[in-house]
C-alpha cells in the first residue's frame, strides 16, 4: 500500500488552524484540538511522531509553527518527517519566508502547492523547479524586520527570485519537438 496522509494541518502557537486539508476522511473532525492539546501539554517538547485514539501524528515545528499530518495506517515516520521538511522548504521557496504572517497571506499559494505535492493523501513530487510550471498564484510579500547594526532592515535587498521567473523547470522530461532551453535571470545593482 502507498503512503497515504489522513490530514494535514498548519497550526499557530496559539493553537489556531492556518491550513487545513483532510484527503480520507477516516480521522475525527477534533484532531487540531487533540493534537495541540498533548503538544502543548507534553512534558519537555513533544516527540516529532506519537499517537492517540488509533490517529497518528506525525509533525515538525518551523518557525513557530506546527506542520502536521495525520495518518491511521502504519507508515514509516521518518518518510512522514521528510515529506513535512520537504513542503515546508517548498512552502518557504515560494513565500520567502516561513512565518505566520506570509503563511495566512499566501494561504490560497499553499493550497495550490498542496494539491499539486499531494494528491489524495498519496505524496506527489515537492521539487520547487518542477512545481513552477503548474503553479498560478504569486506570493504576497511579507517583509522581515530585522535589526543590523541598530537600524532595521525591512528585507530589502534579499536574495530571492520570484516563483514565476522560470516558466519551464531544468530536469523538463524530454518530449518530441520542444527545445531544451534554460532561462537565467541577471539581477543587476547600481
Amino acid at each position: 500500500m502507498a503512503v497515504s496522509i489522513s490530514q494535514f494541518f498548519v497550526l499557530s502557537p496559539r493553537g489556531d488552524t492556518i491550513i487545513s486539508r483532510d484527503y480520507r476522511s477516516d480521522c475525527p473532525k477534533n484532531t487540531t484540538e487533540v493534537f495541540f492539546r498533548k503538544v502543548k501539554f507534553w512534558k519537555g517538547d513533544a516527540p516529532p511522531v506519537f499517537s492517540s485514539d488509533e490517529v497518528h501524528y506525525i509533525h515538525v515545528k518551523k518557525s513557530g509553527l506546527y506542520f502536521v499530518m495525520t495518518t491511521r495506517f502504519n507508515v514509516s515516520p521518518c518518510l512522514f518527517v521528510e515529506i513535512l521538511n520537504r513542503l515546508t522548504r517548498v512552502f518557504k521557496d515560494y513565500c520567502g519566508i516561513l512565518s505566520e504572517e506570509s503563511v495566512r497571506k499566501n494561504f490560497v499559494l499553499i493550497y495550490e502547492l498542496m494539491d499539486e505535492t499531494i494528491d489524495y493523501g498519496v505524496p506527489q513530487d515537492t521539487s520547487t523547479e518542477l512545481l513552477k510550471q503548474f503553479i498560478c498564484n504569486d506570493p504576497v510579500v511579507v517583509q522581515r524586520a530585522t535589526r543590523r547594526g541598530g537600524k532595521l532592515n525591512f528585507g530589502f535587498g534579499q536574495k530571492t527570485t520570484h516563483p514565476s521567473a522560470v516558466q519551464a523547470p531544468i530536469h523538463q522530461r524530454s518530449r518530441k519537438g520542444k527545445k531544451n532551453e534554460i532561462f537565467v535571470d541577471i539581477l543587476e545593482r547600481l
